[in-house]
């Protein structure tokens, strides 16, 4: 099995090999110069290999998988040729729109069969005929017994975050999809971390596949600035908030708080100072986020604030600013929340509140990353 230092990285779109409709699309979607990720991983799995790919959020992974996935799509037919399965149904919604934004000087035709959505839709829209799903993995079985799905012209089968659907117990789904698959047919895992569990899955599904790895000192974005700003009480955060949006001019912001009951909180008195937000959190129901996300992406709310379900894999491009009014409850959640923002080259900041006695926590995420979080004094209008 290769590993990351074996495989070449190309640095430029171009000089990938792919077809000029989705260059169009890569370069239209604001994509302009390949994420680490991108530019190891992509040019073997267009080559047809098996590719295992470590990396965490915010590196470009869901690009990587749908634009390589619209590359091989043959578009003179409607048949399913691409699968690819996510833990979420946030995850695999997202992972349809940027299919459909890459793929769309191709005419590529995408849908997201995911649960807690119409069984009805799901069939029209397949019956009709489409390129590429991205679904969970228990719909995504139930439309193929139904024989709504068909899997015979499927070529590329991609689990998405699979360290995330191993922990939440999808195994069982994922190798009875896989059994309905054709013989001859290539693979490809993104995951943030190797458990054994996942390299003993590899052998029984994956030829010869080559691994990939984005090292922790890759994976924090360039263009993203990072400072802190000290409070001495809890309740001074608020304050310091408000002080935050007041002075700078943001188009989007997300905030990340560690409960649901400060999501609710934060946005109910965020309100009332007037303040246009929005709330997501795991409790609520799926058509509810779709309806929040809905109203974010369309800018009819500038803030959005939420838990760590927002976190992992969910991309609005006009976030310029992550707040984290909680330092997360863990290291490797920080990239998570990084990732929202300065997506694929655009500029943005993460400002976390920190506690004074928080401040040795935020050391130990300083040092985990290799990087360098800024105390923020006087400059807040400067920070984006």
């Amino acid at each position: 099995m290769a590993t990351g230092p074996e495989v070449e990285a190309v640095a430029t779109f171009d000089c990938m090999g792919l077809s000029d409709d989705i260059l169009h699309g890569i370069y239209g979607h604001g994509f302009d110069k390949p994420s680490a990720i991108q530019q190891r991983a992509v040019v073997p799995i267009v080559q047809g290999r098996d590719v295992i790919a470590q990396a965490q959020s915010g590196t470009g992974k869901t690009s990587t998988i749908a634009l390589a996935s619209c590359h091989i799509v043959d578009t003179s037919t409607r048949d399913v040729q691409v699968l690819i399965l996510s833990p979420t149904r946030d995850l695999a919604s997202q992972t349809e729109r940027v299919v459909l934004a890459i793929g769309y000087y191709k005419n590529i035709l995408a849908h997201a069969c995911v649960g807690g959505k119409s069984m009805g839709e799901d069939t029209r829209k397949l019956e009709l005929g489409v390129h590429v799903v991205s679904g969970t993995p228990g719909r995504v079985l139930d439309m193929i017994k139904r024989r709504t799905l068909r899997t015979r012209a499927i070529k590329l089968l991609v689990l998405d975050e699979a360290d995330e659907m191993l922990s939440r117990g999808f195994k069982d789904h994922i190798f009875d999809v896989y059994r309905y698959l054709p013989p001859e047919l290539q693979v490809v895992l993104v995951s943030a971390t190797l458990p054994t569990e996942i390299l003993e899955m590899t052998g029984r599904f994956m030829t010869d596949p080559i691994r990939i790895v984005v090292k922790r000192d890759e994976l924090m974005l360039e263009r993203v600035k990072q400072y802190f700003v000290s409070v001495e009480r809890e309740e001074w955060k608020f304050d310091t908030l408000c002080d935050i949006y007041d002075v700078c001019t943001i188009s989007q912001g997300v905030i990340f708080c560690n409960t649901k009951r400060k999501v609710e909180w934060l946005a109910e008195k965020m309100r009332d100072c007037n303040f246009t937000v929005s709330f997501m959190h795991g409790d609520m129901p799926q058509r509810e986020r779709d309806a929040v996300m809905a109203a974010f992406r369309c800018g009819a709310t500038r803030l959005m604030i939420t838990t760590d379900v927002w976190a992992r894999g969910i991309d609005v491009e006009q976030v310029c600013l992550v707040v984290n009014y909680d330092l997360p409850n863990n290291r490797e959640l920080y990239i998570h929340r990084v990732g929202r923002a300065g997506r694929f080259g655009r500029k943005g900041a993460v400002v976390n509140l920190v506690k004074d006695k928080e401040i040795q926590i935020l050391r130990d995420i300083e040092q985990y990353y290799g990087t360098t979080i800024a105390q923020c004094l006087e400059d807040l209008p400067d920070i984006i």
